[in-house]
């Protein structure tokens, strides 16, 4: 069968032939791919530059995507250690990794949507404290989003919206990204690093922080010197670290105001819980009720695709 296959960390992957993977234990299933996302976590995995990356070359690119298993049903699933590769013509998966999907439901706008909204949406249902996982973000709650105009940033606007959430800032740095931001919920938007953001962001109650790095620390500095009242919570998630993966954050910070500074990803949520919100969020993206863009190419340009910078916005899909 066809795949991609990555023959050395920090190189795009190949196409070509490889074995079939087999079901051979107790709870896995032989898929057939329709769907694979290519989302910064894939790379990131693939080059062993990721926490969470699976083992060393070669091996199948890919974590996640949708499919149709030996037993006819149409499924999203996500890789865990060990298993093989989803950019690929078939591959084997856990069955207790993956959730059924409606047959009506695209796979294409699945494979490339779920990874990107999974980290708002896990970090708002699951890692807040005041807030008890699996029920509505808080009415009234105010929200800064760092990053907003990456493709989990665009969700992360909407699916803190569609959560409760009474206002969002949304920061980031592409100008014509960030000004379509208020057609998808924002209430607000600032150029990241903007002299005006410490302000414009001094009340509010929670920050999904894609960026990270000294980025994060400067404007962690910024609001907390404009803020009215210290003692008022203040909920710092760390969900990306596009501007770095060090973020040197004086003790000050944390003694001198009621800051909370969290991670949430794969290992500060368990997977039981990941599993439990996954159905609820597949039904609402499967709605249509996100903007996303999605664009879908034969897997047999993964490697043109796989770094391609001046390719137009959307999160790629690959397609067997």
């Amino acid at each position: 069968m066809k795949a991609a296959v990555i023959s050395s960390s920090g190189q795009a992957p190949h196409y070509r032939d490889i074995d079939e993977p087999l079901a051979v234990k107790p709870g896995e299933m032989q898929i057939q791919v329709l769907a694979a996302g290519l989302h910064h976590l894939t790379r990131g995995m693939a080059a062993g530059a990721h926490y969470s990356s699976r083992g060393h070359a070669p091996l199948v690119a890919g974590m996640d995507g949708v499919g149709r298993g030996s037993d006819g049903k149409l499924r999203y699933f996500v890789q865990g250690p060990g298993q093989p590769g989803t950019m690929a013509e078939r591959t084997v998966i856990e069955l207790h990794h993956s959730i059924t999907l409606p047959d009506d439901c695209d796979p294409v706008l699945i494979a490339g949507t779920m990874n990107p909204a999974m980290a708002s949406w896990m970090a708002l249902r699951c890692r807040l404290p005041s807030f008890r996982a699996r029920l509505p973000l808080q009415r009234g709650k105010r929200v800064l989003i760092l990053g907003a105009t990456g493709c989990s940033g665009r969700l992360a606007v909407q699916i803190a919206r569609h959560l409760g959430a009474s206002q969002v800032l949304a920061a980031g740095r592409n100008a014509a990204r960030l000004a379509a931001l208020p057609a998808l919920g924002a209430t607000g938007t600032v150029t990241l690093g903007a002299a005006e953001l410490g302000h414009l962001a001094s009340e509010v109650d929670v920050v999904l922080d894609f960026v990270w790095g000294e980025c994060c620390v400067r404007t962690m500095e910024a609001i907390l010197r404009q803020r009215s009242n210290r003692s008022q919570p203040l909920d710092w998630l760390h969900v990306g670290s596009m501007a770095g993966d060090v973020a040197p954050i004086p003790g000050a910070f944390l003694r001198s105001a009621r800051l909370q500074v969290m991670g949430s990803g794969l290992g500060a949520i368990s997977g039981r819980e990941m599993l439990a919100e996954l159905p609820e969020l597949v039904r609402t993206i499967a709605r249509g009720t996100f903007k996303t863009e999605v664009r879908a190419l034969p897997l047999s340009e993964v490697e043109r695709a796989w770094s391609d910078d001046d390719a137009p916005a959307g999160r790629i899909v690959f397609t067997p």
